[in-house]
């Protein structure tokens, strides 16, 4: 079903995959994980590593997961699934039982992270990195309207540790 490729083989444009077409973050383990949908984040080359980079609010429930472990999942869905990413994105999972309403079939990766059967491209990530955004260090201050609630995101940089399509 999925085939593995080198992330250097991704042929998609990575601004249309987050603005447009949204990603799924999954973190945790099959007994116990939780996912949500973000556009924020993008796709590089550091410290000799294929990394991608999220941003995550600390209040979002994900957020929890993604700081007690190691890996975490991004995946990428057709256009069809639009409805479900934006149900991920607008309920917390402290609140409703997501897998039942998103419908999707949670895969168990060889990290024992999450990604889904429904999926159309995986990357599977391992931390590297975070920090938190200051707003003492933005340069545009117009920039800062983005958080009316001062709730600024952690930036995590992970290393792409599996890219999987189909």
């Amino acid at each position: 079903m999925f085939k593995k490729i080198s992330p250097e083989k991704l042929n998609k444009n990575a601004i249309h995959l987050l603005s447009k077409d949204w990603m799924l973050i999954t973190a945790g383990e099959l007994e116990n994980f939780n996912n949500m949908t973000a556009s924020w984040g993008g796709f590089g080359y550091l410290w000799n590593k294929p990394v991608a980079y999220i941003f995550v609010r600390p209040p979002r429930y994900t957020y929890e997961f993604i700081e007690k472990n190691d890996f975490f999942t991004i995946s990428f869905f057709e256009e069809t699934f639009r409805d479900m990413l934006n149900l991920a994105g607008t309920k917390s999972g402290r609140e409703i039982d997501k897998m039942q309403g998103l419908g999707l079939t949670p895969i168990k990766s060889t990290n024992n992270s999450i990604y889904y059967k429904e999926a159309s491209i995986v990357l599977e990530c391992r931390k590297l990195y975070f920090s938190d955004i200051d707003s003492n260090h933005f340069i545009d201050e117009n920039i800062i309207k983005n958080y009316p609630k001062h709730d600024f995101h952690r930036m995590y940089i992970a290393e792409i540790t599996e890219t999987l399509i189909k």
